[in-house]
């Protein structure tokens, strides 16, 4: 009797762990579906930028408009960081 409680607890206890198991591999597989998505998005976005020399330059533009905001923004934030030290 306490064997056939045992195997029976031993096949739910197996079950639940295929169904975990199931659960995990349903999630890893959206994450790589997520994955090879962005994947195929930067590849496009490669070649659209790689055959179009005026995007490029666009693109490296920005990035310089962005790194010298970037730059400002810190530079205020210290300097307001500075005048609260000093403020009584």
């Amino acid at each position: 009797m306490a064997d056939s409680e045992s195997d029976k607890k031993s096949c739910e206890d197996v079950l639940k762990m295929l169904q975990d198991l199931n659960k995990d591999l349903e999630q890893m597989l959206e994450q790589m579906e997520k994955i090879s998505v962005k994947a195929t998005c930067m590849a496009y976005d490669m070649v659209a930028a790689r055959s179009n020399p005026a995007m490029a330059e666009k693109a490296r533009r920005l990035n310089e408009a962005f790194q010298k905001c970037l730059e400002e923004v810190e530079k205020n934030w210290k300097e307001t960081v500075e005048e609260a030290k000093l403020a009584p």
